[in-house]
């Protein structure tokens, strides 16, 4: 590999590990709705020149997780319960398309992968961490669908909760609302494990709903 080679793979790194990161911090609301998010400021506090910055926002424009502004800069996207209320509707169709398949397809490792998801919640949540039951909970959901063993329908499935995820966050304002989310990923859990996938779609469907009304409360 030759200089060139190294610098855009070194490049093409540092923009990953941005993305990834920016991601996480929007995904658990730590960069709320409509924050502008300045490429300058990014590019000191990853150590990391404009460039990789730069493409990172791109990407996350891209996935509709930013957009752009009608001045310069980009920003995490917002908006009205209107559009709120069409992205509940589309996801509740693919995360109960998600729960059906994985009642039918469900081995022994992705059955272990989700239980582990659901430990990671629980523990976050009786020591009433936010941050970390935010973390684990979108863990929890991307375990399901994984589980699907359908990357496609996983990605769109993903897609959904990067869009959502600050608008979610806002929801769990306390400690009891932690606790409580945890709990009702028991009964989740429980339909999705028992191969019956009317049960299994029926249960994240009522999950859903929950989720969408406490998302328009807290929004």
């Amino acid at each position: 590999m030759n200089l060139k080679e190294k610098d855009d793979a070194n490049r093409s790194s540092a923009a990953h590990r941005i993305e990834q990161e920016l991601l996480d911090e929007i995904s658990v609301g730590a960069l709320a709705p409509g924050q502008r998010l300045d490429e300058t400021g990014l590019a000191e506090r990853f150590g990391a020149s404009r460039t990789p910055v730069r493409e990172a926002l791109k990407r996350l424009t891209a996935q509709g997780v930013l957009v752009q502004g009608e001045k310069r800069g980009v920003f995490v996207a917002e908006y009205s319960r209107e559009q709120l209320s069409q992205i509940f509707e589309a996801m509740h169709e693919i995360e109960a398309a998600c729960a059906r398949i994985v009642s039918q397809r469900l081995n022994l490792l992705s059955r272990s992968e989700i239980e582990a998801a659901q430990s990671e919640c629980i523990v976050a949540a009786e020591a009433g961490d936010r941050t970390a039951y935010l973390k684990a909970n979108e863990a929890f959901h991307l375990a399901i669908y994984n589980a699907t063993g359908n990357p496609y329908i996983a990605e769109i499935a993903s897609e959904f909760r990067r869009r959502t995820g600050p608008f979610r966050a806002k929801k769990f304002a306390s400690a009891e609302d932690l606790l409580t989310s945890a709990r009702n990923h028991e009964e989740l859990i429980s339909d999705i494990f028992s191969e019956d996938s009317a049960a299994a779609s029926r249960s994240m469907r009522d999950h859903m709903t929950a989720s969408f009304i406490e998302t328009l409360k807290a929004n």
